[in-house]
């Protein structure tokens, strides 16, 4: 049951989730997360100016190549809830080691000459990427207890400053190694080498203080109160913050998927369209920074939550009644409401929990149910769209949608821990 912060209860536990460790200057730290960051987003904007390519090379149909980016959205629903055991029983750092060397090796398998690695490497990729979504936060509370929502508007940035930069580069990269859409996707993993060396001391040190200690976990007490999170999957919190999280995720992809297509279908030039999709994109980075700052600084949240869930309709609105005369004014307010409902959903999660247990546990929800109805958003506007012979059914019903996001972020937004 969720309960306010003046009447939350002191409970320790015998094996608590490791406090902030201190093990490496703060830079390096820093530096670590932040190349980290850079990966979670990076390879799968990537794909999206190659999948013509793609389909062509392997002869694939619309559908199929749907689902190059459906899949690893929907593997980030499925791999989420395993990561908490995973941090408990290895330690975070060396997970997102692992995961990281996992991504990369995703990216790889992705580019072998062959249908089947092509959606074996989707699927790795998605499980590596929800193992860093969920650990992500846990470690951000741990190693910044008192600046949390700010390092998680640094860090949402950085993955969506490596989509954008992803999504621009690509077409480059394959004029640059003129190696094909292969060359160019499969440079992307040498990001992900970039970050695992970088973050490799932070394991290196972990493992130093363990061993120097003699023991796993840490034997004096935390400096904050550490305990599970009882029944999570049971809390109305949790289910407000995964919904929140889950349909704003869902409108994000399906606008990722056919905002250009929206655009051209109306009459706009497919350059420009792309143009648009791209502003867009970059200006979600200054929402994603933004708003978990005000988050931070706010008792609750819910006057943010409910202004990120009116952005969304206005700017799907506008797509609605005027796509070509106010596409570059919905860009601009659909990259704002976007970013910051990333930025904010993630805020979430280090705000209304009190551990870094506690972050992982929601984090590993809130993201799997997240990411599994986010997955349903670009099939099923398509599927829409080829039922009706046009967009206003689609875009209706995400406005529909809008209306449960700020049901849900005005509950999520309450000054609650769980």
């Amino acid at each position: 049951m969720a309960v306010t912060r003046a009447q939350q209860p002191v409970v320790t536990t015998s094996v608590p989730f490791p406090v902030r460790s201190r093990l490496a200057h703060p830079a390096l730290l820093l530096t670590g997360i932040l190349l980290v960051a850079l990966n979670m987003r990076a390879c799968l904007a990537a794909v999206s100016p190659m999948v013509g390519e793609i389909q062509r090379s392997f002869g694939l149909s619309a559908t199929a190549s749907g689902l190059i980016t459906t899949v690893p959205v929907l593997f980030q629903g499925v791999g989420a809830p395993l990561t908490p055991r995973l941090t408990r029983r290895f330690g975070t750092e060396r997970v997102v080691l692992g995961a990281v060397l996992v991504l990369g090796a995703g990216v790889l398998l992705r580019v072998l000459p062959s249908v089947a690695a092509l959606y074996a490497g989707c699927v790795v990729i998605g499980v590596a990427i929800a193992v860093l979504n969920v650990s992500m936060p846990g470690l951000v509370k741990r190693e910044f207890p008192d600046r949390a929502a700010a390092m998680t508007g640094v860090y949402s940035t950085t993955m969506l400053v490596g989509a954008t930069m992803a999504a621009g580069l690509s077409v480059p990269l394959e004029h640059a190694l003129g190696g094909g859409w292969e060359a160019s996707l499969g440079a992307w993993s040498l990001l992900a080498l970039v970050a695992a060396v970088a973050w490799l001391p932070q394991v290196l040190r972990a493992r130093a203080a363990r061993d120097s200690a003699g023991v796993v976990s840490v034997t004096k007490p935390p400096v904050t109160p550490v305990r599970p999170i009882q029944g999570i999957w049971r809390s109305p919190l949790a289910w407000q913050i995964s919904l929140f999280m889950g349909i704003s995720s869902l409108l994000v992809y399906t606008l990722v998927a056919w905002m250009p297509t929206i655009l051209a279908d109306h009459g706009m030039d497919r350059g420009e369209a792309g143009l648009v999709f791209a502003f867009s994109n970059l200006v979600q980075v200054a929402g994603a920074f933004l708003v978990p700052l005000f988050a931070g600084r706010m008792t609750n949240q819910r006057a943010l939550a409910v202004s990120m869930a009116l952005l969304n309709a206005v700017g799907i609105a506008v797509l609605l009644i005027a796509p070509v005369p106010g596409a570059w004014v919905a860009a601009v307010i659909l990259g704002v409401a976007q970013g910051g409902s990333l930025g904010l959903g993630l805020a979430f999660i280090v705000l209304r929990t009190d551990s870094a247990a506690g972050a992982a546990q929601l984090g590993g929800m809130s993201q799997a149910v997240g990411y599994l109805v986010a997955a349903a958003g670009p099939v099923g506007a398509g599927a829409l769209r080829q039922a009706t012979g046009g967009w206003t059914t689609p875009l209706a019903l995400m406005l529909v949608l809008v209306s449960v996001v700020a049901v849900a972020g005005w509950g999520a937004g309450r000054d609650r821990t769980l």
